[in-house]
């Protein structure tokens, strides 16, 4: 449910279908649509910051190269899909927002094969202040590890942002949840650190940045935009692979993804953290970053 408790398919405003604005209640698809039985969806997740979704065109150069993983061409453009995010937030008169662009097979096939399917694409736009309950960010999110890993990429089209490969993602954290913690860290099919359920990893040990090599997960967005500010800092940042048994010896960790931005973390199972100068300092510059009219004033 939404922070007002209202379920997602009741809510009041206007989703972006296929071209046009429908009342929100009425975006619906067909229950024999293929990409809600063999996962041929791709989607995005993104933030509007006063009004000015960040690095737009980025997010939908990755949707649309997902789609390419998943073997279909989403009939819009760059362009096109930016403007109907922009368009989307302005009809639902909204300036700080988070922006959900998806893309799916239809259902003119029903079977692992779907080369005739119809290629949909809809947006929603909704208030998400938080990912993480506000007081156990401002503490350090407590994070479970998960039972789940990350697999193999000759298994799976890794680099796509594609609704099944969250399917083991869904299950972690729901487990992870249930044990009383905020989310569940996920080790890669060799044993080594991978990611949290939706976000990025990073680690701090004698003033140096260290964070998992993304050769079998999602390189994410919001991760990319973190090293570049670490690196403008004069902060250095090393991506290799990390060990769990490594963890001991990291004094801060945090978090880094569209929905989450820059989370600390307190702990990850019996391993504690300190969250501190660089994770702080990391967290006011990614504020500053993705509000540049507000810095500015």
């Amino acid at each position: 449910m939404s922070a007002q408790g209202v379920p997602f398919d009741q809510r009041d405003g206007w989703i972006w279908y296929d071209g046009v604005f429908v009342p929100w209640a009425d975006a619906k698809l067909h229950v024999l649509s293929h990409g809600l039985h063999y996962g041929s969806t791709v989607f995005e997740g993104e933030r509007a910051y006063g009004g000015t979704i960040f690095k737009s065109a980025e997010h939908s150069e990755r949707l649309r190269l997902s789609a390419e993983m998943l073997d279909f061409t989403i009939p819009y453009t760059i362009g096109e899909i930016d403007a109907a995010k922009k368009a989307t937030l302005e009809k639902n008169n909204l300036v700080d927002a988070y922006i959900r662009p998806v893309a799916w097979r239809g259902s003119e096939m029903m079977g692992v094969a779907a080369q005739k399917n119809t290629i949909h694409l809809a947006i929603g736009v909704w208030e998400w202040p938080s990912y993480f309950d506000p007081e156990q960010r401002q503490k350090g999110l407590r994070l479970d590890l998960s039972e789940w890993r990350r697999p193999d990429p000759a298994t799976i089209p890794c680099k796509a942002k594609a609704a099944g490969l969250y399917m083991i993602c869904t299950i972690s954290k729901h487990r992870a949840e249930r044990r009383g913690f905020a989310d569940a860290l996920m080790l890669d099919y060799r044993g080594y650190v991978a990611e949290c359920t939706g976000a990025n990893v990073f680690f701090v040990k004698d003033g140096v940045i260290h964070t998992p090599t993304p050769d079998c997960f999602l390189d994410g967005l919001t991760r990319r935009t973190v090293i570049d500010i670490a690196r403008r800092h004069g902060m250095e940042v090393v991506e290799r692979h990390i060990k769990p048994e490594e963890l001991s010896s990291f004094t801060e960790c945090f978090i880094t993804g569209t929905a989450a931005e820059v989370t600390p973390v307190g702990s990850i199972a019996d391993w504690h953290f300190a969250p501190s100068g660089i994770t702080h300092q990391l967290m006011d510059s990614y504020t500053a970053e993705v509000r540049p009219k507000q810095q500015a004033a």
